[in-house]
Protein backbone atom coordinates (compact mmCIF):
# COMPACT_ATOMS: atom_id res chain seq x y z
CA UNK A 1 0.00 0.00 0.00
CA UNK A 2 2.91 2.36 0.65
CA UNK A 3 3.98 2.02 -3.01
CA UNK A 4 0.44 2.74 -4.22
CA UNK A 5 0.11 5.87 -2.07
CA UNK A 6 3.44 7.25 -3.32
CA UNK A 7 2.56 6.46 -6.94
CA UNK A 8 -0.81 8.19 -6.52
CA UNK A 9 1.03 11.28 -5.28
CA UNK A 10 2.74 11.38 -8.68
CA UNK A 11 -0.59 11.26 -10.52
CA UNK A 12 -0.93 15.05 -10.49
CA UNK A 13 1.23 15.05 -13.62
CA UNK A 14 -1.28 12.88 -15.40
CA UNK A 15 -4.07 15.38 -14.79
CA UNK A 16 -1.94 18.42 -15.59
CA UNK A 17 -0.58 17.04 -18.86
CA UNK A 18 -3.56 14.92 -19.89
CA UNK A 19 -1.30 11.89 -20.12
CA UNK A 20 -3.04 8.50 -19.97
CA UNK A 21 -2.40 6.20 -16.99
CA UNK A 22 -0.66 3.51 -19.04
CA UNK A 23 1.85 5.96 -20.52
CA UNK A 24 2.42 7.42 -17.06
CA UNK A 25 3.19 3.98 -15.60
CA UNK A 26 5.69 3.19 -18.38
CA UNK A 27 7.42 6.52 -17.86
CA UNK A 28 7.51 5.75 -14.13
CA UNK A 29 9.18 2.41 -14.88
CA UNK A 30 11.92 4.18 -16.87
CA UNK A 31 12.42 6.72 -14.08
CA UNK A 32 12.59 4.00 -11.39
CA UNK A 33 15.06 1.93 -13.42
CA UNK A 34 17.34 4.96 -13.81
CA UNK A 35 17.18 5.68 -10.06
CA UNK A 36 17.72 2.05 -9.02
CA UNK A 37 20.62 1.70 -11.43
CA UNK A 38 22.32 4.64 -9.74
CA UNK A 39 21.65 3.18 -6.29
CA UNK A 40 22.64 -0.43 -7.00
CA UNK A 41 25.00 0.15 -9.99
CA UNK A 42 22.96 -2.24 -12.15
CA UNK A 43 19.27 -3.00 -12.74
CA UNK A 44 19.83 -6.38 -14.44
CA UNK A 45 18.60 -8.27 -11.38
CA UNK A 46 15.60 -6.01 -10.75
CA UNK A 47 12.05 -6.80 -11.93
CA UNK A 48 9.48 -4.02 -12.18
CA UNK A 49 5.88 -5.19 -12.35
CA UNK A 50 3.30 -2.64 -13.53
CA UNK A 51 -0.39 -2.84 -12.70
CA UNK A 52 -1.93 -0.22 -14.98
CA UNK A 53 -5.47 -0.88 -13.71
CA UNK A 54 -4.59 -0.15 -10.09
CA UNK A 55 -1.89 2.35 -11.03
CA UNK A 56 0.63 0.48 -8.85
CA UNK A 57 4.24 -0.62 -9.34
CA UNK A 58 6.02 -3.48 -7.61
CA UNK A 59 9.83 -3.61 -7.54
CA UNK A 60 11.63 -6.92 -6.82
CA UNK A 61 15.37 -7.45 -6.41
CA UNK A 62 16.74 -10.92 -7.18
CA UNK A 63 19.92 -12.15 -5.40
CA UNK A 64 21.76 -15.48 -5.31
CA UNK A 65 22.24 -17.22 -1.94
CA UNK A 66 25.97 -17.46 -1.06
CA UNK A 67 27.73 -19.17 1.83
CA UNK A 68 28.21 -16.85 4.81
CA UNK A 69 31.43 -14.84 4.61
CA UNK A 70 31.76 -15.17 0.80
CA UNK A 71 29.39 -12.38 -0.35
CA UNK A 72 31.26 -10.04 -2.72
CA UNK A 73 28.40 -7.97 -4.15
CA UNK A 74 25.51 -7.06 -1.82
CA UNK A 75 23.30 -6.18 -4.76
CA UNK A 76 23.67 -9.51 -6.60
CA UNK A 77 24.35 -11.85 -3.67
CA UNK A 78 22.89 -12.52 -0.21
CA UNK A 79 24.38 -14.60 2.59
CA UNK A 80 22.66 -17.87 3.58
CA UNK A 81 21.86 -16.59 7.08
CA UNK A 82 20.28 -13.35 5.71
CA UNK A 83 18.30 -15.35 3.14
CA UNK A 84 16.91 -17.65 5.86
CA UNK A 85 15.64 -14.59 7.74
CA UNK A 86 13.39 -14.02 4.76
CA UNK A 87 12.51 -17.70 4.25
CA UNK A 88 13.98 -20.40 6.57
CA UNK A 89 14.32 -23.15 3.94
CA UNK A 90 16.59 -21.31 1.44
CA UNK A 91 19.72 -23.20 0.31
CA UNK A 92 23.01 -22.06 -1.24
CA UNK A 93 22.68 -21.36 -4.99
CA UNK A 94 18.97 -20.55 -4.88
CA UNK A 95 17.59 -17.16 -5.90
CA UNK A 96 15.92 -14.83 -3.39
CA UNK A 97 13.34 -12.29 -4.63
CA UNK A 98 12.86 -9.43 -2.20
CA UNK A 99 10.41 -6.55 -2.70
CA UNK A 100 11.83 -3.04 -2.56
CA UNK A 101 9.45 -0.65 -0.82
CA UNK A 102 9.58 2.88 -2.17
CA UNK A 103 9.38 4.23 1.38
CA UNK A 104 12.68 2.45 2.13
CA UNK A 105 14.44 4.38 -0.66
CA UNK A 106 14.32 7.50 1.48
CA UNK A 107 12.72 10.93 1.16
CA UNK A 108 15.56 12.39 -0.91
CA UNK A 109 15.36 9.58 -3.48
CA UNK A 110 11.56 9.95 -3.71
CA UNK A 111 11.93 13.73 -4.32
CA UNK A 112 14.52 12.97 -7.00
CA UNK A 113 12.11 10.47 -8.58
CA UNK A 114 9.41 13.13 -8.69
CA UNK A 115 11.74 15.66 -10.36
CA UNK A 116 12.89 13.11 -12.92
CA UNK A 117 9.29 12.18 -13.59
CA UNK A 118 8.35 15.82 -14.20
CA UNK A 119 11.22 16.12 -16.70
CA UNK A 120 10.29 12.89 -18.52
CA UNK A 121 6.61 13.85 -18.74
CA UNK A 122 7.61 17.26 -20.13
CA UNK A 123 9.63 15.47 -22.82
CA UNK A 124 6.74 13.09 -23.50
CA UNK A 125 4.27 15.95 -23.70
CA UNK A 126 6.49 17.89 -26.12
CA UNK A 127 7.12 14.79 -28.24
CA UNK A 128 3.41 14.00 -28.46
CA UNK A 129 2.55 17.61 -29.34
CA UNK A 130 5.37 17.73 -31.90
CA UNK A 131 4.01 14.66 -33.73
CA UNK A 132 0.44 16.01 -33.50
CA UNK A 133 1.24 19.43 -34.99
CA UNK A 134 3.80 18.05 -37.45
CA UNK A 135 0.96 16.08 -39.05
CA UNK A 136 -1.06 19.32 -39.31
CA UNK A 137 1.54 21.32 -41.28
CA UNK A 138 -0.24 22.92 -44.24
CA UNK A 139 -3.70 22.57 -42.65
CA UNK A 140 -5.94 25.47 -41.64
CA UNK A 141 -5.96 26.00 -37.87
CA UNK A 142 -7.96 28.41 -35.70
CA UNK A 143 -6.89 29.80 -32.35
CA UNK A 144 -7.76 32.70 -30.06
CA UNK A 145 -5.64 35.80 -29.49
CA UNK A 146 -4.22 35.61 -25.96
CA UNK A 147 -1.40 38.17 -25.94
CA UNK A 148 -0.19 40.74 -28.48
CA UNK A 149 3.54 41.44 -28.65
CA UNK A 150 5.64 43.68 -30.89
CA UNK A 151 7.04 40.84 -32.99
CA UNK A 152 4.35 38.19 -32.64
CA UNK A 153 0.85 37.37 -31.49
CA UNK A 154 0.43 34.57 -28.95
CA UNK A 155 -2.61 32.40 -29.67
CA UNK A 156 -4.25 29.68 -27.57
CA UNK A 157 -6.24 26.83 -29.14
CA UNK A 158 -9.20 24.98 -27.58
CA UNK A 159 -6.84 22.50 -25.89
CA UNK A 160 -4.76 25.25 -24.29
CA UNK A 161 -1.78 24.83 -26.64
CA UNK A 162 0.27 27.92 -27.51
CA UNK A 163 0.46 28.92 -31.18
CA UNK A 164 2.74 31.71 -32.42
CA UNK A 165 1.79 34.09 -35.25
CA UNK A 166 5.01 36.02 -36.05
CA UNK A 167 4.91 39.53 -37.54
CA UNK A 168 6.33 38.32 -40.86
CA UNK A 169 3.51 35.75 -41.16
CA UNK A 170 0.79 38.38 -40.65
CA UNK A 171 -0.97 40.29 -43.43
CA UNK A 172 -0.07 44.01 -43.19
CA UNK A 173 -3.70 45.06 -42.73
CA UNK A 174 -4.33 42.52 -39.95
CA UNK A 175 -5.36 44.04 -36.63
CA UNK A 176 -5.84 41.88 -33.54
CA UNK A 177 -7.54 42.27 -30.18
CA UNK A 178 -7.49 39.84 -27.28
CA UNK A 179 -10.21 37.21 -27.74
CA UNK A 180 -10.25 37.46 -31.57
CA UNK A 181 -10.28 34.16 -33.44
CA UNK A 182 -7.52 33.91 -36.05
CA UNK A 183 -7.23 31.50 -38.98
CA UNK A 184 -4.05 30.48 -40.74
CA UNK A 185 -2.10 27.37 -41.72
CA UNK A 186 0.32 25.50 -39.49
CA UNK A 187 3.55 26.67 -41.09
CA UNK A 188 6.36 25.21 -38.96
CA UNK A 189 6.82 23.11 -35.84
CA UNK A 190 10.23 23.39 -34.21
CA UNK A 191 12.12 23.35 -30.92
CA UNK A 192 13.80 26.41 -29.43
CA UNK A 193 15.91 24.80 -26.71
CA UNK A 194 13.43 22.60 -24.82
CA UNK A 195 10.42 24.70 -25.82
CA UNK A 196 8.18 23.58 -28.66
CA UNK A 197 7.07 26.35 -31.01
CA UNK A 198 4.11 25.98 -33.36
CA UNK A 199 4.17 28.70 -36.04
CA UNK A 200 0.97 29.85 -37.78
CA UNK A 201 1.04 31.67 -41.13
CA UNK A 202 -1.48 33.89 -42.89
CA UNK A 203 0.92 34.91 -45.67
CA UNK A 204 1.73 31.47 -47.06
CA UNK A 205 0.36 30.60 -50.53
CA UNK A 206 -0.74 27.32 -48.92
CA UNK A 207 -3.24 29.31 -46.81
CA UNK A 208 -4.79 30.66 -50.02
CA UNK A 209 -4.97 27.14 -51.50
CA UNK A 210 -6.60 25.75 -48.35
CA UNK A 211 -9.17 28.58 -48.32
CA UNK A 212 -10.07 27.62 -51.90
CA UNK A 213 -10.56 24.03 -50.69
CA UNK A 214 -12.80 25.20 -47.83
CA UNK A 215 -14.91 27.65 -49.80
CA UNK A 216 -15.19 26.03 -53.25
CA UNK A 217 -16.77 22.53 -53.27
CA UNK A 218 -15.31 21.56 -56.68
CA UNK A 219 -11.78 22.18 -55.36
CA UNK A 220 -12.52 20.21 -52.18
CA UNK A 221 -13.93 17.31 -54.24
CA UNK A 222 -10.91 17.30 -56.58
CA UNK A 223 -12.91 18.29 -59.68
CA UNK A 224 -10.80 21.45 -59.90
CA UNK A 225 -7.06 21.34 -59.22
CA UNK A 226 -4.99 24.29 -58.04
CA UNK A 227 -1.82 24.05 -60.12
CA UNK A 228 -0.08 26.95 -58.41
CA UNK A 229 -0.88 29.89 -56.15
CA UNK A 230 1.38 32.91 -55.62
CA UNK A 231 0.83 35.91 -53.38
CA UNK A 232 1.98 39.33 -52.34
CA UNK A 233 0.14 39.00 -49.01
CA UNK A 234 -2.67 41.49 -48.49
CA UNK A 235 -2.11 43.04 -51.93
CA UNK A 236 -2.55 40.68 -54.86
CA UNK A 237 -2.53 36.96 -55.70
CA UNK A 238 -2.70 34.79 -58.80
CA UNK A 239 -4.08 31.26 -58.81
CA UNK A 240 -3.77 28.88 -61.77
CA UNK A 241 -6.56 26.29 -61.85
CA UNK A 242 -7.36 23.32 -64.06
CA UNK A 243 -10.06 20.67 -64.44
CA UNK A 244 -9.98 17.23 -66.04
CA UNK A 245 -13.72 17.51 -66.70
CA UNK A 246 -14.38 19.58 -69.85
CA UNK A 247 -17.88 20.36 -68.60
CA UNK A 248 -16.47 22.40 -65.70
CA UNK A 249 -15.28 25.98 -66.11
CA UNK A 250 -12.51 26.15 -63.44
CA UNK A 251 -12.27 29.94 -63.33
CA UNK A 252 -16.03 30.50 -63.33
CA UNK A 253 -16.56 27.88 -60.62
CA UNK A 254 -13.90 29.45 -58.38
CA UNK A 255 -15.03 33.04 -58.83
CA UNK A 256 -18.79 32.46 -58.86
CA UNK A 257 -21.53 34.83 -60.02
CA UNK A 258 -20.25 38.40 -59.55
CA UNK A 259 -17.41 37.04 -57.40
CA UNK A 260 -19.79 35.51 -54.84
CA UNK A 261 -17.65 32.42 -54.18
CA UNK A 262 -14.31 34.12 -53.90
CA UNK A 263 -15.57 37.07 -51.86
CA UNK A 264 -15.17 35.37 -48.47
CA UNK A 265 -11.56 34.44 -49.36
CA UNK A 266 -10.77 38.01 -50.39
CA UNK A 267 -12.25 39.31 -47.12
CA UNK A 268 -10.28 36.77 -45.02
CA UNK A 269 -7.05 37.93 -46.70
CA UNK A 270 -7.56 41.64 -46.01
CA UNK A 271 -9.14 42.41 -49.41
CA UNK A 272 -6.28 40.79 -51.32
CA UNK A 273 -7.00 41.09 -55.05
CA UNK A 274 -7.13 37.53 -56.45
CA UNK A 275 -6.74 36.75 -60.17
CA UNK A 276 -7.86 33.22 -61.11
CA UNK A 277 -6.55 31.99 -64.47
CA UNK A 278 -6.88 28.80 -66.49
CA UNK A 279 -3.73 26.68 -66.39
CA UNK A 280 -2.30 25.39 -69.68
CA UNK A 281 0.81 23.49 -70.80
CA UNK A 282 1.15 25.99 -73.68
CA UNK A 283 3.80 28.29 -72.17
CA UNK A 284 3.09 31.26 -74.46
CA UNK A 285 -0.62 31.12 -73.68
CA UNK A 286 0.11 30.64 -69.96
CA UNK A 287 2.35 33.75 -69.94
CA UNK A 288 -0.33 35.74 -71.77
CA UNK A 289 -2.93 34.73 -69.17
CA UNK A 290 -0.54 35.40 -66.30
CA UNK A 291 0.05 39.00 -67.52
CA UNK A 292 -3.64 39.71 -68.09
CA UNK A 293 -5.19 42.25 -68.61
CA UNK A 294 -2.26 43.47 -70.74
CA UNK A 295 -2.34 42.65 -74.46
CA UNK A 296 1.03 41.26 -75.57
CA UNK A 297 2.33 41.74 -79.12
CA UNK A 298 5.21 39.30 -79.03
CA UNK A 299 6.80 36.78 -76.64
CA UNK A 300 10.39 35.57 -76.87
CA UNK A 301 11.12 32.60 -74.55
CA UNK A 302 14.61 31.57 -73.45
CA UNK A 303 13.90 28.20 -71.82
CA UNK A 304 17.53 27.47 -71.01
CA UNK A 305 17.96 30.62 -68.89
CA UNK A 306 14.31 30.76 -67.79
CA UNK A 307 13.85 34.24 -69.24
CA UNK A 308 11.02 35.83 -71.22
CA UNK A 309 11.02 39.02 -73.30
CA UNK A 310 7.60 40.49 -74.02
CA UNK A 311 6.79 43.33 -76.41
CA UNK A 312 3.79 45.58 -75.82
CA UNK A 313 2.35 48.84 -77.03
CA UNK A 314 3.09 51.77 -74.74
CA UNK A 315 -0.47 51.95 -73.42
CA UNK A 316 -0.32 48.28 -72.35
CA UNK A 317 2.89 48.55 -70.31
CA UNK A 318 1.27 49.87 -67.13
CA UNK A 319 -1.33 47.06 -67.27
CA UNK A 320 1.37 44.40 -67.59
CA UNK A 321 3.43 45.85 -64.76
CA UNK A 322 0.44 46.62 -62.55
CA UNK A 323 0.19 48.76 -59.43
CA UNK A 324 3.53 48.81 -57.58
CA UNK A 325 4.80 46.21 -60.08
CA UNK A 326 2.63 43.49 -58.53
CA UNK A 327 1.19 42.08 -61.76
CA UNK A 328 4.50 41.38 -63.49
CA UNK A 329 6.09 40.13 -60.26
CA UNK A 330 3.30 37.61 -59.66
CA UNK A 331 3.31 36.54 -63.32
CA UNK A 332 7.03 35.82 -62.97
CA UNK A 333 6.42 33.83 -59.78
CA UNK A 334 3.56 31.90 -61.41
CA UNK A 335 5.45 30.97 -64.59
CA UNK A 336 8.85 30.67 -62.84
CA UNK A 337 10.41 32.78 -65.60
CA UNK A 338 12.13 36.17 -65.34
CA UNK A 339 10.04 38.58 -67.44
CA UNK A 340 11.48 41.63 -69.23
CA UNK A 341 9.18 44.22 -70.80
CA UNK A 342 9.97 45.94 -74.09
CA UNK A 343 7.87 48.83 -75.37
CA UNK A 344 7.00 49.06 -79.06
CA UNK A 345 6.84 52.57 -80.51
CA UNK A 346 9.19 54.01 -77.89
CA UNK A 347 11.54 56.35 -79.74
CA UNK A 348 15.18 56.83 -78.81
CA UNK A 349 14.89 54.69 -75.66
CA UNK A 350 17.95 53.13 -74.04
CA UNK A 351 18.18 49.91 -72.04
CA UNK A 352 19.27 50.39 -68.42
CA UNK A 353 22.10 47.91 -68.93
CA UNK A 354 23.78 50.58 -71.07
CA UNK A 355 24.25 52.68 -67.91
CA UNK A 356 26.29 50.11 -65.94
CA UNK A 357 29.29 52.45 -65.90
CA UNK A 358 27.29 55.12 -64.06
CA UNK A 359 24.62 53.16 -62.15
CA UNK A 360 25.46 50.25 -59.87
CA UNK A 361 24.29 46.86 -61.17
CA UNK A 362 22.20 46.05 -58.08
CA UNK A 363 20.24 49.31 -58.57
CA UNK A 364 19.55 48.38 -62.21
CA UNK A 365 18.44 44.88 -61.10
CA UNK A 366 16.07 46.40 -58.53
CA UNK A 367 14.48 48.61 -61.22
CA UNK A 368 14.18 45.65 -63.59
CA UNK A 369 12.38 43.62 -60.93
CA UNK A 370 9.65 46.28 -61.09
CA UNK A 371 9.51 45.91 -64.88
CA UNK A 372 11.56 49.07 -65.53
CA UNK A 373 14.28 48.03 -67.96
CA UNK A 374 14.73 51.16 -70.11
CA UNK A 375 15.64 54.75 -69.37
CA UNK A 376 12.29 56.17 -70.49
CA UNK A 377 10.31 53.64 -68.41
CA UNK A 378 12.06 55.04 -65.33
CA UNK A 379 11.67 58.67 -66.36
CA UNK A 380 7.95 58.13 -67.07
CA UNK A 381 7.49 57.19 -63.38
CA UNK A 382 7.64 59.86 -60.68
CA UNK A 383 9.80 59.49 -57.56
CA UNK A 384 6.87 58.56 -55.31
CA UNK A 385 5.84 55.70 -57.61
CA UNK A 386 9.44 54.44 -57.85
CA UNK A 387 9.71 54.40 -54.04
CA UNK A 388 6.59 52.23 -53.85
CA UNK A 389 7.63 49.85 -56.64
CA UNK A 390 11.23 49.30 -55.54
CA UNK A 391 13.30 48.93 -52.37
CA UNK A 392 15.51 51.89 -53.36
CA UNK A 393 16.11 54.97 -51.22
CA UNK A 394 14.85 58.36 -52.48
CA UNK A 395 18.42 59.68 -52.80
CA UNK A 396 19.38 56.69 -55.00
CA UNK A 397 16.30 57.18 -57.20
CA UNK A 398 17.05 60.89 -57.65
CA UNK A 399 20.65 60.07 -58.65
CA UNK A 400 19.40 57.57 -61.26
CA UNK A 401 16.86 60.07 -62.67
CA UNK A 402 19.54 62.77 -62.97
CA UNK A 403 21.88 60.36 -64.82
CA UNK A 404 19.15 59.32 -67.25
CA UNK A 405 17.95 62.89 -67.85
CA UNK A 406 21.49 64.02 -68.57
CA UNK A 407 21.83 61.29 -71.23
CA UNK A 408 18.74 62.45 -73.13
CA UNK A 409 19.69 66.13 -72.79
CA UNK A 410 23.04 65.31 -74.36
Amino acid sequence: MENLRIIESFADFKDEKLIDRESLMHILEDVFRTTLKKKYETDENIDIIINTEKGDIEIWRNRTVIEDGFVEDDNLEISLSDARKIEPDFEIGEEVSEEIKLIDLGRRTILSLRQNLASKIFEYDNSTLYKYFKNLIGDIYTAEVHHIRAREVLLIDDEGHEIILPKDQQIKSDFYRKGDHVRGVIHKVEYFGNKLKVILSRTSPVFLEKLFEQEIPEVFDGLITIKKAVRIPGEKAKVAVDSYDDRIDPVGSCVGMKGSRIHSIVRELGNENIDVINYTNNLQLYITRALSPAKINNIDIDEENKKIKISLNLEEVSKAIGKHGHNIRLASMLTEYEIDVFREGAEEDIELNEFKDEIEEWVIDELKKAGLDTAKSVLESDTKELLLRTDLEEETINDVINILKAEFEN
